[in-house]
């Protein structure tokens, strides 16, 4: 048996073997798409994904989760709020991401009540405990398990696992909330989250890349892409498309981050010289 079809095997029966009704939140990326497609192998009707839907999530993302509980056959729930009601959170501080998670499992324990379920679960992996995540803390605090970390799995095994069960988003690339794109001490507003949506989304049709993160430093954007992919960027034609479409949102200067896609969520806001 392959590795990744065993370590499938143990994520069913940790399900099987707690035998109970669970909610998966369900993000839309590879991880929680692969524990959401062992609950249901395991609990069938009994398993529910839930995805919130609070303006920091991207359409894109939302669309994703939406075609993955459809590949996996899974009962999916999708609760709204706005996250930019909560103060805490829109002030940005270090501890935004505690906030966010927070607030997010109140609504999923809100909605595990009203659907008697006493098991909720998350797609966090043995990688992501490598990084400062308070929002990993948050969901703990808040009872929340992640059966991929109680069995040892990291995101290249997820992405196996992913890929030997035909998930659609097997090779699909990290992402995060919106938010995460702008500098800490920057407050948080729908405008800048809008802004920043469309300015990837123009990015990655007009130079088909995958990994793309257009960081908020106001006046500025500046772009990181996958360190693989930044030789796709070098297309006069579209550099000057993407300069145009970017300006006409708001931004005065835009730049290509040369180090590449960076997998942080904590960055300070560069002194950067706007004057010219």
């Amino acid at each position: 048996m392959k590795l990744e079809d065993k370590l499938f095997q143990q994520l069913v029966s940790w399900f099987q073997n707690r035998n109970e009704r669970v909610i998966v939140a369900l993000s839309g990326g590879v991880d929680s798409a692969v524990v959401a497609m062992a609950a249901k192998k395991a609990l069938d009707k009994n398993a529910i994904a839930v995805t919130a839907d609070y303006n920091t999530l991207s359409a894109e993302e939302l669309t994703s989760a939406k075609r993955v509980a459809k590949e996996i056959d899974i009962e999916h729930r999708i609760i709204k709020y706005n996250e930019l009601d909560n103060i805490e959170f829109v002030k940005n501080d270090q501890l935004r991401c505690y906030h966010c998670r927070t607030e997010l499992a109140a609504y999923l324990a809100n909605e595990a009540r009203q659907i008697d379920v006493g098991l909720i679960v998350d797609g966090t992996n043995t990688d992501d405990l490598s990084d400062v995540r308070p929002g990993i803390r948050a969901l703990r605090e808040n009872g929340i398990k992640s059966p991929l970390v109680e069995l040892g799995i990291n995101k290249q095994d997820v992405r196996n696992i992913a890929k030997s069960n035909n998930l659609s988003v097997y090779d699909k690339p990290s992402n995060s909330c919106l938010a995460s794109r702008i500098p800490h001490g920057m407050p948080v507003t729908l405008e800048k989250l809008k802004r920043i949506e469309t300015a990837e989304s123009l990015i990655k049709s007009i130079f088909k890349v995958k990994q793309v993160r257009v960081r908020d430093h106001q006046d500025t954007a500046r772009i990181e892409v996958g360190k693989e992919e930044i030789k796709e960027m070098f297309d006069s034609e579209k550099i000057s498309e993407v300069d145009s479409k970017l300006k006409e949102l708001g931004f005065k200067h835009i730049a290509l981050d040369l180090s590449g896609y960076n997998n942080r969520e904590n960055f300070k806001n560069p002194s950067y010289n706007n004057s010219s």
